[in-house]
């Protein structure tokens, strides 16, 4: 294990198209390899691919109809129709048993083999059935309405290039050429190793009091990877122990083209891959001039290239698409991806002034007149959330002190298929309002807590705000429907302390989970907090001080009763609703009610008069949650 004093500074940080220079110098190719031709969708030939056969291998027809000489329907026409002899019949499929002499015709079905003596074919719509055989109405010249052999590829010829990725219609020439196999660009293997004593991958028991986590990096990196053409290969998860970091690293160079860590790349005493790295291979650079991503690593272990990525979900894999993963596309033969970019104007002025280069998460909302606005999306490196809540990413550079409101700005779009919500909500979360937004098409929703909610409605940034508790929108707004929920204090079954309402939590010795401040549940309580003073003729701040956990905020509405639940408190501000559904004891405090409350330039969006549509149906929703009430 590195020690205190071994502590590693990040060498000077360098550009990020100095960054690029050293990841495109590493040689991650793999070798190309053979693959049956129903596994070949989406690979890139590795070679050319000629013709062996003609295709088609015959002559055959290409209407129903009547395979003739062509020079025996000369001068024919509608007045004065050919008479020909019927000498037989061939189907598509069959091997012709007739041939065709002067003045006769065999009758033919679209795509069998043209008989003998043939060299033309008339229409069925163009005859009419006689007795002794079939009139002809039209003329036709030689090869009409005829495939010849090799028509379509003919043997010997180039049929598909290397490099040519094989979509659904290269599979089907390579089907009618009788390719069983196909050579094709190997993927490379990318080795993904996450980092970090905390991580517990999904599906494993999870120890939240001993700080644990689960691994969310090796998953979504690896997901990652084969969007780019590579072969993820996930490794498992090693903690800061230098020994088990080289066995790993060691192992996955030997097993892989590329090998991935996040996590452990910062200075800090556990960090041991820069260790690892400058003991069993060569350390290229430590650190680019760019946020998220700064502590990135870039080196190669034995034969193998390697990159250390952040830790932090967000700053992983944004650092992965815009440095790695052009390498992967290339190293699998695949072009750069279709490029989608938008241009937008900024909601909101965004400070910044850090001397890096930015690539900021940002949000899509359409405002009233349908243009398109842009909104930073940044909870934190570490919040998992912002890799949804994102639509794309801005780039800003490095000596930007700020973003302008109505700055025009691009934005590099996660993928082309991309579209802004057709609703974005704000405001207070909500089990109700769940539920409405279910029957929603594309809605988004960010729980910032009432307050916050409301500012950003006037800011102008969301299309509709979801406001509880006595906070109220103001007259500049358009009402879609609302509720009441019943509010107070989630406590353990059967209420074991006798909890009967604020006032025990002021005089006895009783632990508390409070909501965070802005939210509409904690204005209800801090009312009711200041009821009491009142009351006692007491300072609100001296009650709120004699209320052992009174800081402790939680940022959802459940989480106070998981604590209840889990034994780590006596009571948590949430809802009757709530209580019920985690079998908890409930202490009735009030009622309050929930506005869904639309900017009035946005109430005409479709996506706004869905969100109204499904709040009518409010009472049948309520009905299944315990509390509530339509308003």
């Amino acid at each position: 294990m590195v020690g205190v004093s071994d502590r590693r500074e990040f060498r000077e940080l360098v550009s990020p198209d100095r960054a690029r220079e050293v990841l495109d110098s590493l040689d991650v190719d793999p070798d190309s390899e053979r693959v049956a031709l129903e596994a070949a969708r989406g690979r890139v030939l590795a070679e050319r691919v000629d013709a062996t056969v003609d295709v088609p291998g015959f002559d055959r027809a290409s209407m129903d109809g009547y395979a003739v000489r062509a020079r025996d329907t000369f001068g024919a026409d509608e007045a004065d129709p050919v008479a020909l002899s019927l000498a037989g019949a061939v189907h598509a499929g069959e091997k012709p048993t007739a041939s065709v002499g002067s003045g006769a015709a065999v009758e033919v079905s679209t795509g069998a083999v043209m008989p003998p003596g043939a060299d033309a074919v008339v229409k069925v719509e163009e005859t009419t059935e006689t007795d002794d055989g079939v009139a002809v109405r039209t003329s036709v010249a030689p090869g009409d309405d005829v495939m010849l052999a090799g028509a379509d590829v003919a043997a010997g010829a180039r049929a598909l290039g290397p490099g040519t990725r094989l979509t659904a219609r290269e599979i089907g020439l390579l089907s009618a050429l009788g390719v069983d196999e196909v050579p094709v660009r190997g993927k490379p293997r990318v080795g993904i190793v996450s980092t970090g004593d905390e991580l517990v991958r999904p599906g494993g028991e999870l120890d939240s009091d001993a700080g644990q986590i689960y691994d969310v990096n090796s998953y979504t990196i690896a997901a990652a990877v084969a969007e780019a053409g590579g072969d993820p290969r996930v490794y498992p998860h090693v903690g800061d122990d230098y020994d088990e970091m080289e066995r790993l690293l060691v192992r996955g160079a030997e097993e892989c083209d590329l090998v991935l860590s996040s996590g452990s790349t910062s200075a800090s005493a556990v960090d041991v891959v820069y260790s690892v790295i400058e003991e069993r291979g060569d350390l290229r650079l430590h650190g680019v001039a760019v946020k998220p991503g700064k502590p990135m690593i870039v080196g190669e272990v034995g034969e193998s290239a390697y990159v250390g990525l952040p830790g932090y979900p967000v700053s992983a894999l944004t650092i992965f698409r815009a440095f790695v993963a052009p390498v992967v596309r290339e190293a699998a033969g695949l072009p750069e991806p279709e490029t989608a970019v938008v241009t937008g104007r900024m909601a909101v002025r965004e400070r910044y002034g850090e001397g890096r280069r930015r690539l900021m998460p940002a949000g899509l909302v359409a405002d009233g007149d349908g243009d398109l606005l842009v909104y930073p999306v940044d909870k934190g490196s570490g919040a998992t959330t912002s890799l949804t809540e994102a639509d794309g990413i801005v780039t800003v550079p490095a000596d930007t002190d700020y973003l302008a409101a109505g700055e025009s700005v691009d934005v590099s779009l996660f993928s082309p298929e991309v579209r802004p919500p057709r609703v974005l909500c704000v405001g207070e979360d909500d089990p109700l309002l769940s539920r409405a937004l279910d029957r929603v098409d594309r809605p988004r929703f960010l729980p910032v807590g009432t307050r916050e909610g409301l500012r950003r409605l006037r800011e102008g940034v969301p299309d509709v705000a979801v406001v509880a508790g006595p906070e109220t929108p103001d007259g500049e707004t358009v009402d879609l429907g609302g509720w009441t929920r019943e509010w107070g204090l989630v406590v353990p079954e059967g209420n074991p302390a006798s909890i009967e309402g604020v006032a025990d939590l002021v005089d006895r010795d009783l632990r508390l989970v409070n909501r965070e401040s802005g939210s509409g549940l904690r204005a209800s309580f801090d009312a009711a907090v200041d009821a009491l003073a009142d009351d006692r003729d007491e300072r609100g701040h001296d009650l709120t001080e004699a209320i052992d956990g009174y800081g402790l905020a939680a940022r959802a509405y459940e989480s106070p009763a998981r604590k209840v639940a889990a034994g780590e408190a006596d009571a948590g501000l949430g809802l009757r609703a709530t209580a019920t559904d985690l079998g908890l004891g409930f202490v009735a405090l009030g009622t309050q009610t929930v506005d869904v409350v639309a900017a009035p330039d946005r109430a005409d969006k479709e996506g706004v008069a869905d969100l109204g549509r499904a709040l009518d149906e409010c009472e049948s929703i309520a009905a299944s949650l315990d509390g509530f009430e339509p308003r």
